[in-house]
């Protein structure tokens, strides 16, 4: 039975899924919420907010992630880091996915990724539980009661934990899939209840369709001035960066906070929500994320609560220490309602680097820009994960290698372009450690960064003395109101001079080492700028 407002023309029953139990067409926000508790997927919490668990999985699956390898695709993938599935299996899976979901109740969801009518592509979200459709609706883009009436998907998502795949079978890996097929315009997901899959393979679809566009598909948060979209700010950053933190600046307009598009009229949110980290989280530090773990709608993901005041536990990480909440962009206040800005003025290169050798911030020439985003440099610290005794680096090339399906090249040429184009100034800010490596220095101060943010953003930090730097060549501000004149030479911070050199040359090292992959490709400008 079918319940809800759909296309006529266009159910899941002329898409050749059938003799399911009932299916719900775009139900809202309340409606979804009283089928998650009434089948017993959550729990209601403070605020009308629903607390849920993902079980085995609470974070993505990489190594369950697949494009399926057809001619159309051959030549633009890049294979080395997207693991191919060969068509006949997908068609098996499908086959199989489908057969397993009859007789199940199903939600489906259709909406948009991309605030640009331009470039924006439409999704059908479909979903065994009801509260991945509502995690979808938050995190999406949503059309209008009458655009739904006529809404026909340009993709289509159908997320099923239930089903286990068979790796002999299905040339996978393991029960848990995540299959793209760009020609029979599916994803697939099977064995994972974590809901970040979903919006992770819309991001993954735009990432290979928009640079075919000669749209830049960015791993990005963003905003801009108030009242003045032209002085639009971009925030490339790897989980534990400070994107989100950062980008959510109360004296501007937040656009986004995780993934954007870069086209002819400027720049555009993918989605309609934030997907924020609560680990720690503190009214103090960050009010607005705070209050939206309390307001109705928002999705508390595998955090620990009291059972009897529903009090959220935001130090206890023994679920997962990705713990997170999923709300509307509306949510905060200072929101952009257009989810449009202009060309980026300013871009901003995130980097948590824990050797403690790169200064808070520096100015990128538009070669150092391409070589830094092509990297992707953050840190994972020792004491995360069993065995790590030291730093060690991370390069995630175009700050989010996971939802790459092109060549690296494709991504930073595009950047080099726009920046060309447009003229927008770049930062490298590294919001690591700083007086040492992990252990011995302390973690750059919150206002120091803010400071040079806003100095960098105002245009004010463009007046200043700058010195170039001696490991990797960029401009670093000698001296900017507001911040300890030490804090801007690493070396100045370090007890231990000569300690202070030897992981600067290990650091210098470890780059040179990584980006060998990329010298084929890449101009010469840019080999040059590599290091200074």
């Amino acid at each position: 039975m079918a319940t809800g407002r759909v296309n006529p023309d266009f159910t899941l029953d002329t898409q050749g899924i059938s003799d399911l139990g009932n299916v719900y067409y775009n139900l809202l926000e309340p409606a979804l919420i009283e089928e998650a508790l009434k089948r017993g997927e959550g729990t209601l919490g403070k605020g009308g907010s629903l607390y849920v668990t993902t079980g085995e999985h609470t974070g993505r699956s990489p190594n369950d992630k697949y494009v399926v390898r057809t001619p159309s695709v051959e030549d633009t993938i890049w294979w080395e880091n997207n693991q191919p599935m060969e068509a006949d299996k997908f068609d098996v899976l499908y086959a199989d996915m489908v057969e397993h979901m009859k007789g199940g109740d199903y939600f489906v969801e259709d909406l948009y990724g991309g605030a640009d009518a331009a470039h924006r592509l439409d999704v059908r979200m479909v979903t065994e539980l009801a509260w991945h459709a509502l995690f979808n609706r938050t995190m999406l883009r949503r059309p209008a009661l009458t655009e739904v009436d006529h809404f026909e998907a340009d993709y289509t998502v159908i997320n099923c934990p239930s089903f286990k795949a068979d790796p002999a079978k299905h040339g996978c890996r393991s029960g848990t899939v995540i299959a793209l097929n760009f020609d029979r315009k599916l994803i697939l997901v099977g064995g994972t209840s974590y809901a970040g899959e979903n919006k992770k393979g819309v991001f993954t679809l735009l990432n290979y369709i928009l640079p075919g566009k000669g749209v830049m598909a960015m791993h990005c948060s963003a905003n801009h001035a108030p009242g003045n979209p032209v002085d639009t700010a971009i925030f490339f950053g790897l989980s534990g960066t400070g994107k989100t933190t950062l980008s959510a600046d109360p004296d501007r307009v937040l656009i986004g906070d995780d993934e954007h598009g870069w086209s002819e009229r400027g720049t555009f949110n993918f989605e309609g929500g934030c997907y924020a980290k609560t680990i720690d989280l503190s009214a103090e530090a960050e009010p607005e994320i705070y209050a939206t773990t309390t307001k109705f709608g928002t999705v508390i993901e595998n955090m620990v609560f009291d059972e009897h005041t529903k009090d959220l536990d935001f130090e206890d990480s023994s679920l997962t220490a990705n713990m997170r909440c999923a709300y509307p962009l509306h949510y905060i206040s200072n929101a952009s309602e257009t989810a449009l800005g202009g060309h980026p003025k300013n871009i901003i290169m995130l980097t948590c680097d824990a050797f403690g050798v790169l200064p808070p911030i520096a100015r990128l020439s538009p070669a150092q820009a391409m070589y830094h985003f092509l990297s992707g440099f953050t840190s994972k610290v020792a004491g995360t994960e069993k065995g790590i005794t030291e730093p060690v680096p991370t390069f995630s090339t175009c700050f989010g290698a996971p939802f790459m399906p092109r060549r690296p090249e494709a991504y930073g040429n595009l950047l080099r372009d726009k920046i060309a184009k447009h003229g927008a100034t770049c930062w490298l800010v590294n919001t690591g450690w700083t007086g040492g490596a992990y252990g011995i220095g302390s973690r750059m101060p919150i206002k120091a960064t803010r400071n040079l943010l806003h100095s960098a953003l105002d245009g004010s930090l463009s007046g200043v003395e700058f010195r170039k730097d001696e490991n990797f060549g960029f401009e670093v501000p000698v001296s900017v109101p507001g911040v300890a004149d030490i804090l801007l030479d690493p070396r100045r911070t370090w007890a231990d001079k000569e300690g202070y050199d030897a992981q600067a040359e290990k650091l210098v090292s470890m780059f040179s080492e990584n980006f060998i992959q990329y010298l084929d490709y890449i101009d010469d400008d840019v080999k040059s700028a590599a290091i200074g």
